[in-house]
């Protein structure tokens, strides 16, 4: 394992399990604390972790990470999410799907329906569905190149003039009281013209964006009728929610 890789599989462990210290990493990785210590130093400076009281954290920052970044953190997680999203699927839908990287997972498994339309303001969903049946529309505007999407009043507008049997999004984060966040108003203003023409609404969020706060607010579990994770919510935010009809699935 050269350095790059070494640093890329850093980065998915400490999303994943949360602070770690140099130590407990060198023995994962069976290297040394200060070779370590240079891959902790050069994710830092990047700002993709955050160092604090002699451990390394996730960096809660006003922006989000690289989508391929990103796409490495609980890939596993991201795909059993999607597997159960692909059960509340069905033959000759209209399915909206917007950003992120579990939305991508749940893209990659959209070729075994039969005459779906599928209109997406993610390119990287769009890419996935190149060799796969059915039609798939995409959101034209200014692109966001970092993450390959078009968000904003592009967006806003595209979801506007369609209506889906379902669509399907993430968030950038949620807090111990099921209130969602994203990085910026551009974001949440595409989440919001996708759902507000969905006849069907499903959240997919794996465990890395939860006990997550983030400048802006993006609504909370209530507003979806089904919410799937790779780890149970607890009790006392699913069951309330449960009682007025939302779905939890955990994979």
């Amino acid at each position: 394992m050269d350095h790059h890789q070494r640093r890329r599989r850093l980065l998915s462990l400490v999303h994943e399990l949360g602070g770690q210290s140099p130590d407990a990493l060198a023995r994962r990785f069976n290297v040394s604390v200060q070779t370590i210590r240079a891959d902790i130093r050069d994710l830092a400076g990047r700002g993709l972790v955050l160092r604090r009281q002699g451990e390394v954290l996730p960096f809660p920052g006003r922006e989000n990470s690289d989508f391929a970044q990103r796409a490495i953190v609980n890939i596993e997680g991201k795909r059993r999410i999607a597997a159960l999203a692909q059960g509340l699927i069905e033959d000759h839908q209209v399915v909206f799907l917007g950003t992120g990287t579990t939305v991508e997972q749940v893209a990659l498994r959209l070729g075994v329906y039969r005459d779906l339309q599928i209109l997406t303001n993610n390119l990287h969903a769009a890419m996935a569905l190149c060799h796969q049946p059915g039609e798939v529309v995409v959101c034209g505007g200014r692109l966001r190149r970092r993450d390959k999407d078009v968000i904003g009043g592009d967006a806003w507008r595209f979801f506007q003039r369609y209506r889906a049997d379902i669509g399907i999004v993430s968030v950038g984060g949620m807090d111990e009281e099921g209130r969602l966040y994203d990085y910026n108003d551009d974001e949440v203003m595409a989440r919001e013209a996708l759902l507000a023409h969905a006849a069907v609404r499903v959240l997919v969020l794996d465990r890395t964006k939860f006990a997550t706060r983030l400048r802006c607010t993006a609504g909370e579990l209530a507003d979806f009728d089904a919410v799937i994770t790779d780890q149970a919510l607890p009790d006392r935010l699913r069951s309330p929610l449960a009682a007025r009809g939302v779905g939890f699935l955990s994979a």
